[in-house]
């Protein structure tokens, strides 16, 4: 099959946004501030539209770069293109965690997925589908925060992360928290330790995923887009999937 007849196969499944659009009222790490723009040239007045956007490198659907939590690990312009075109594998645990908030996914999960679907091949991009997006236009249910201040998100457990890595050798991961750990988990172990553990691998992961529910546990592919700034630690991403139509 030629690239040209490649294309045209891809146009003609079904292709699934997981970006959230970006703006000063989304949900965002608390240590951050909320995206800011400024209008600098018009068409009515300077002939062209320009704008100017402040922006953390971590904000809405973006890409962590291992160096963001590891030291002398792969910085975002450092990344080959052919790792941001993977085979998608997604585990859709949605009603496990609409039942316990601090749903963590284990080893045990992966295991009876793969009774199903069969082994996750090597070199893919393994997506932990939660629902938790659905909550995106409300703030206060997505950051889920108890009576004591205290967040109750669901996230990966370090033991899934190391067997992915280790047994299965996949490339990246993704989700649709702010966080890849927990966050009871983050309180006991005052810390992101599934995070640091997954880009000391120097792998690369996507957080703050949306529309995973649309998609298939197996067959599709994933589109991630970012700019190429030198030395940077992730940045805002666009992100798709290419599925069967």
């Amino acid at each position: 099959m030629s690239i040209l007849q490649a294309i045209e196969l891809l146009k003609n499944q079904k292709w699934v946004d997981l970006s959230h659009s970006v703006s000063a009222e989304i949900p965002y790490f608390p240590a951050f501030k909320p995206i800011q723009s400024k209008v600098l040239f018009t068409v009515e007045k300077d002939g062209f539209l320009a704008s100017e956007y402040t922006i953390v490198s971590q904000y809405g659907t973006h890409l962590d770069a291992p160096v963001h939590f590891s030291v002398g690990k792969r910085m975002l312009d450092e990344i080959p293109v052919d790792e941001f075109v993977l085979p998608l594998i997604v585990i859709h645990r949605e009603k496990e965690v609409a039942e316990d908030h601090d749903y963590r996914l284990t080893v045990e999960d992966i295991l009876a997925f793969e009774a199903e679907y069969g082994q996750i091949p090597a070199g893919s991009f393994v997506a932990f589908a939660s629902g938790w997006s659905e909550r995106w236009h409300d703030v206060n249910r997505f950051y889920n925060k108890d009576e004591n201040g205290q967040a109750h998100t669901p996230g990966w457990s370090l033991e899934a992360l190391a067997f992915l890595h280790e047994k299965r050798h996949i490339a990246a991961i993704g989700h649709e928290t702010l966080d890849t750990d927990s966050a009871l988990d983050f309180v006991k172990n005052n810390d992101l330790v599934g995070e640091r553990y997954w880009l000391s691998q120097n792998k690369f992961q996507v957080e703050v995923l949306s529309n995973l529910a649309e998609l298939p546990a197996t067959g599709g592919a994933i589109f991630i887009g970012v700019p190429k700034i030198k030395g940077a630690p992730g940045f805002n991403a666009r992100v798709f999937a290419v599925i069967p139509a």
